[in-house]
């Protein structure tokens, strides 16, 4: 049996932010996949959220995740702030 996926301790931050930003957020539970959908202005971004509070080994993206967005054939982005968020969006914060 899978283990639910760990949320980076930054993720409720990055979403919180989004969200201020007029953003409609889905947090997404996908193996391997993207940590969050975004909806800004009719159109969808995917984002994997990393915590820059970690140590530089657990902000790499795991096996499963290099495989995903390998295969992936559209945008995700890695974020590790809102600041980092909002431009995925096009937002200057």
């Amino acid at each position: 049996m899978r283990r639910a996926a760990r949320k980076d301790g930054n993720q409720a931050e990055i979403v919180k932010g989004l969200r201020a930003a007029g953003a409609s957020v889905e947090v997404l539970n996908v193996k391997g996949g993207a940590d969050l959908l975004i909806g800004y202005k009719n159109l969808n971004y995917l984002a994997e959220v990393k915590d820059p509070s970690k140590p530089k080994a657990d902000q790499c993206l795991t096996p499963d995740q290099v495989k995903w967005h390998a295969e992936w054939k559209g945008q995700v982005a890695i974020v590790y702030t809102v600041a980092d968020a909002l431009k995925v969006i096009g937002v200057s914060s």
